[in-house]
């Protein structure tokens, strides 16, 4: 006898149910979620234990990325994943990720999350940052620096967050003593704590740690003052080099900030920070130099570091081995190549100006 066919649509529906039960126990059981002090943090834990040190325990590993104005399938979005999968897989540390995002970006922020947490099985920790209370508390920076190294109106480096690096401290909970701040283009061959253990290498004046600029764009940007002046800021590095600049001897290419160590407990409390990023210092550096950027913080840390390097750390080109070759194309190929050089062992790939990174 032949079952009615409403019966057999009633089996496959509850089948179905059953399916979809079985399904959010199982991920009620790897993934717990718990509310933390503002409605835009989270945290995700995947059902595993992280090994650490008696030494790793008493330390804090923050990581700050940027996420808004982000579409589903766009490049920035398989960026962001990317990078967070890399982090979780090569991390022997326990990293907690602050992400500053808009209502939009959110929720793929967080579903993008939830699949790394599904693929890799490993903890991991997030907290969101709102992208317009974060822009309100530096906004005093941006009105500052934005006339000096912001592209026209609209364009990629025009945003205030291209700024967010210099007053991170004051978005940052007060608790929190030292960050990493990462763009989504890179890629850790290495473990990300080599790059944590930069910090105990800081100077004690240091406020920052930066690697090399890559390119000769600043060489570019300062043509006008190297013709007037005998400098090594814009050159490529020598390490053989005479003598032109007590401070920097042998070239200064600048910095990028692709990839940038933040002190937040020095910044809170150094005076000398406040009064270099106020109207009149950085328009006195500016003027000095006929310094007209494009490229958001990291030409106020360009100009930083040749006035006063004593507050920024450099760190090594492997650690943000950027890739990009445009300059090589646009007139400098017969330069370019000293620039671009890096002989230290690479930690972080940069597949800046969305060069492709090999992996």
């Amino acid at each position: 006898m032949k079952k009615p066919k409403q019966f057999i649509y009633i089996q496959i529906f509850l089948l179905m149910l059953l399916i979809v039960v079985f399904y959010f126990i199982y991920m009620s059981n790897n993934l717990t979620q718990e509310s933390t002090l503002t409605e835009s943090s989270v945290l995700i834990h995947a059902k595993t234990k992280t090994k650490t040190t008696t030494a790793t325990q008493k330390q804090e590993f923050n990581i700050w990325l940027i996420f808004t104005k982000v579409k589903k399938k766009s490049l920035l979005a398989k960026k962001f994943v990317n990078l967070v999968y890399n982090l979780i897989n090569v991390s022997s540390v326990p990293l907690t990720f602050h992400i500053i995002i808009d209502e939009k970006s959110k929720l793929l922020a967080e579903n993008q999350l939830s699949e790394v947490v599904y693929k890799t099985n490993k903890t991991l920790i997030y907290k969101f940052y709102n992208v317009q209370e974060c822009a309100l508390k530096i906004a005093d920076i941006v009105d500052v620096m934005t006339p000096y190294f912001s592209s026209k109106p609209g364009t990629y480096y025009s945003d205030a967050l291209f700024y967010i690096s210099l007053g991170l401290y004051r978005v940052a909970p007060v608790s929190q003593k030292k960050a990493i701040l990462l763009d989504c283009d890179l890629y850790f061959a290495e473990d990300v704590k080599l790059l944590f253990d930069e910090f105990n290498r800081f100077k004690s004046t240091a406020l920052f740690g930066l690697a090399p600029e890559l390119s000769p764009v600043y060489f570019h940007i300062l043509h006008m003052y190297k013709k007037k002046h005998k400098t090594t800021f814009g050159d490529f590095y020598q390490q053989h080099n005479t003598s032109l600049d007590n401070v920097h001897p042998r070239g200064f290419q600048g910095y990028n900030s692709g990839v940038v160590l933040i002190n937040f407990e020095k910044l809170r409390t150094s005076k000398m920070f406040s009064k270099i990023i106020s109207k009149s210092s950085v328009f006195n550096m500016t003027e000095k130099y006929k310094f007209k950027g494009h490229l958001g913080d990291q030409d106020f840390y360009t100009l930083l570091g040749f006035e006063h390097s004593e507050l920024i750390q450099t760190i090594n080109c492997g650690f943000n081995r950027q890739l990009c070759t445009w300059w090589q194309n646009h007139g400098y190929q017969d330069i370019f190549g000293f620039y671009f050089k890096c002989e230290h062992p690479i930690v972080v790939l940069h597949g800046n100006c969305n060069t492709k990174i090999p992996t």
